[in-house]
């Protein structure tokens, strides 16, 4: 029984079950007047046992087995003169002997009854009580357990129990890609989580498949669900999420990636951290922003670049990536009005050891409205890294672009719209583009009233700097950073 109370009711039973076989195998053999089903034998662990006991005047005699809790409690084995006389013994058969009493005296005739029913009951009444007890308490133990394994797989939203010691789940991500490998979480992790998401309402759609709002664990993320056909974006986005070191705050927060079969066909999620004001794209098209709003994003977004543009050495380090498809519809804004990056789905990350490049077997190329002139001619140089840098700094001069036509100047506000808005179709072709960009040489216009603002008009050089035609003379993003955030500084902007 102490052994049983120890464990969870299951194994508890288990264990019994399994000593009650081998008692049955290694038992003692003993004479049983009761069991007439088993031609009077039985066997026992305990011992065999016979009496005699005064009943109602006439002599009656018990032949059976007691068990090892029975032998224990030193009741059955015990004689009271003149009313019951009992023998124990331990080899088999060995209770196959009769015994007599002695003549009774009235005086103890007369007890007898009371004396036996009391050595009788009470042992049973105790040993019953003890079994009920150790019952409840397994029953206890076990429920509790399946409580608590029950929280974290069917109510991931009251509690948090993957071993997070109470942490949230930016806590968590924080911990386990930064001060850990950096690698993001690990996979079983990955997959309880993305298994306990509760999908809420679809947020966005595009040409990779959806994007929802979901809860889990009480806080909101976005679940980036994948066709079955789109698997290689999948596979190849969440990998490069997982790069070690990615972790920044102006790169988007992945949580979990893992596949979800319902029974017809299968989804690929890809989870993240969930940023209610949108795309960037999204954010210009409702929303002015100040002069100080506009170095806080333009600040935000080249210093999530520059962090991807970097390789990081050491044993732990990162490989440079480039994201190959900035855009401001790829950059998130965050409750703060900074700005992430996100979409690396066409990223390129550099081995400068072997210095090779990454380069996914993905048919997207990009978004030709956004892509440089190196790309639309094809005269970049695929074999060297820098290349891809230098299309993400052309991207990044339009998305800045953008940004500053929905500044707030003298009182005067630009509708949002596309680059190039006034010299090619809504849906550009290739040849559309090489001809605006590369034939005529032709860039966004940088409005004059710019020239009337210093922060204004060093985005502008900016820009200017971004989009020359050979991407070796282009700013880097490192340098783009410094230089912002030294303007932030000098006009004592509040970032």
């Amino acid at each position: 029984m102490l052994i049983a109370g120890l464990l969870p009711l299951p194994r508890a039973t288990a264990l019994i079950l399994l000593l009650g076989a081998a008692t049955l195998c290694t038992g003692l053999k003993c004479v049983c007047l009761m069991c007439e089903t088993t031609n009077y034998t039985c066997q026992t662990e305990g011992a065999c046992w016979t009496s005699v006991m005064l009943t109602n005047g006439k002599e009656e005699v018990i032949k059976s087995c007691i068990s090892l809790p029975e032998l224990k409690a030193q009741v059955y084995c015990h004689s009271s003169n003149n009313i019951t006389r009992t023998e124990c013994c331990h080899s088999d058969f060995c209770n196959n002997i009769t015994l007599r009493l002695p003549p009774a005296s009235p005086s103890t005739s007369h007890f007898g009854h009371v004396e036996l029913t009391a050595i009788v009951t009470i042992p049973i009444c105790v040993l019953s009580l003890a079994i009920i007890l150790t019952v409840y308490t397994c029953q206890r133990r076990y429920g509790a357990y399946r409580k608590t394994r029950r929280q974290c797989i069917e109510e991931p939203l009251t509690d948090c129990n993957l071993d997070t010691d109470g942490k949230c789940l930016k806590d968590l991500i924080y911990d386990m890609t930064t001060s850990g490998s950096g690698s993001g979480l690990p996979l079983l992790v990955q997959r309880t989580i993305a298994r306990t998401v509760i999908i809420q309402e679809l947020v966005g759609k595009g040409r990779f498949g959806e994007v929802w709002k979901g809860r889990w664990c009480g806080e909101d993320v976005a679940v980036k669900i994948f066709s079955s056909r789109d698997e290689r974006s999948w596979f190849r986005e969440a990998e490069v999420y997982q790069t070690v070191m990615l972790r920044h705050e102006n790169v988007l927060g992945f949580i979990a990636a893992d596949n979800k079969d319902n029974g017809t066909w299968t989804q690929l999620w890809l989870i993240s951290e969930y940023h209610e004001q949108g795309s960037l794209y999204d954010y210009l098209n409702r929303t002015t922003i100040t002069i100080g709003g506009v170095m806080k994003m333009a600040l935000s977004i080249v210093s999530g670049l520059a962090h991807l543009h970097m390789e990081i050495v050491g044993t732990r380090g990162k490989p440079a990536i480039a994201h190959r498809d900035l855009k401001s519809k790829n950059i998130l804004v965050k409750k703060n009005d900074t700005c992430a990056i996100a979409d690396l789905g066409l990223a390129v990350k550099h081995d400068s050891i072997t210095n090779t490049i990454d380069i996914p077997q993905n048919p997207r190329v990009g978004t030709k409205r956004y892509m440089a002139p190196e790309l639309l001619d094809d005269s970049i140089n695929m074999y060297h890294f820098e290349s891809f840098k230098c299309a993400d700094i052309y991207s990044l001069g339009l998305v800045y672009w953008e940004i500053t036509r929905r500044c707030s100047v003298g009182g005067v506000v630009d509708e949002y719209q596309l680059p190039y808005y006034d010299m090619v179709p809504s849906d550009p072709s290739l040849e559309d583009m090489r001809k605006v960009v590369c034939e005529q040489k032709l860039r966004p216009n940088i409005p004059n009233q710019w020239q009337s603002f210093e922060a204004l008009r060093v985005m502008g050089r900016i820009m200017r700097e971004c989009w020359y035609a050979n991407g070796k003379a282009r700013l880097t993003a490192l340098r783009i950073k410094k230089t912002l955030s030294q303007l932030c500084v000098d006009e004592d902007f509040k970032l």
